[in-house]
């Protein structure tokens, strides 16, 4: 199978929101109510960060766009119940056998978003394609864990201190969750990976997120938590030192973080197991979490 080499990017917006124009002739189908949606007239949205995907299980999450900004389920448009994506190389040669279907997540998220998951096992620069169109598909690296600066699945997770309702360590508010903090403040992530637990830690700010999904993912993760009890220790932590949104945390430099949110999974050894960027809701945590054995 082999695709166009105008199946490239075309720019990009960073911070895990990136848009490749993507025109389809793929049928819209399902997903909330409106007018049908004509993929002839949409682009791909990128929902992940650049120059942290590292060889293994890579997640994908992809929105649509049009002229008014991404889709979201109040445009008035007919969402697509399922896409399907192919995987390319530069050279547009397919990289696995089969297309994927991917169903739309459209509740809990701002805007809803097809996650994508593929295995790739080498370093390089890929391609995703809206299958059976032939349209600018949108690029995306893949850099050995050597060469990330951020925490990477399958390395163990830096202890850092972490600001809790005893010992806020500068960082004031420590959580910006309305209409009131959340609950996961009370034990220090060093102090947390020491206890022979998994720990599940959330870093992003409700209230001055770039692209709006911090409060979905503190959301899904109160959930979670509410699911999973005791079996796991849950942590947020905040981007920002204060309410002037100008200062990162301790949290951003100690882990050398370039992007939010970002929700860390470690095993009882503090072993990161898995690592979900950008944009997730409430079942995708909790499909994470029984994937790496804790439900």
């Amino acid at each position: 199978m082999q695709f166009s080499r105008r199946q490239f990017l075309i720019r990009g917006a960073g911070a895990g929101l990136s848009v490749a124009l993507a025109p389809s002739l793929l049928a819209a189908c399902g997903g909330g109510g409106g007018k049908t949606l004509d993929l002839n007239t949409v682009s791909l949205v990128q929902r992940f960060p650049k120059d942290v995907l590292t060889p293994g299980r890579i997640r994908l999450p992809m929105s649509l766009g049009n002229a008014e900004g991404v889709i979201s389920t109040q445009s008035g448009i007919k969402i697509p119940e399922t896409l399907r994506f192919v995987v390319s190389d530069l050279d547009g040669n397919a990289v696995f056998d089969k297309d994927f279907p991917v169903q739309a997540h459209v509740t809990d998220v701002p805007q809803p978003y097809w996650p994508l998951v593929v295995d790739l096992k080498e370093p390089g620069t890929y391609i995703i394609s809206l299958l059976g169109a032939d349209a600018a598909g949108a690029a995306f690296q893949v850099t050995a864990a050597s060469e990330v600066s951020i925490p990477t699945v399958g390395s163990l997770l830096p202890a850092i201190d972490t600001p809790t309702t005893q010992n806020a360590r500068g960082v004031n508010p420590i959580c910006t969750h309305q209409p009131k903090p959340c609950p996961l403040h009370d034990v220090n992530l060093r102090d947390a990976l020491t206890m022979g637990k998994p720990v599940v830690y959330l870093l992003g700010t409700p209230a001055y997120c770039q692209t709006g999904t911090c409060t979905p993912a503190l959301d899904a993760l109160l959930a979670a938590q509410k699911r999973i009890g005791d079996k796991a220790i849950f942590i947020h932590a905040e981007v920002y030192t204060d309410n002037t949104a100008t200062v990162s945390a301790p949290a951003v430099t100690d882990h050398k973080m370039t992007f939010e949110p970002a929700l860390f999974i470690t095993d009882a050894t503090g072993k990161l197991v898995e690592r979900l960027d950008a944009i997730f809701d409430t079942s995708e945590v909790l499909d994470a979490l029984q994937r790496n054995g804790i439900s």
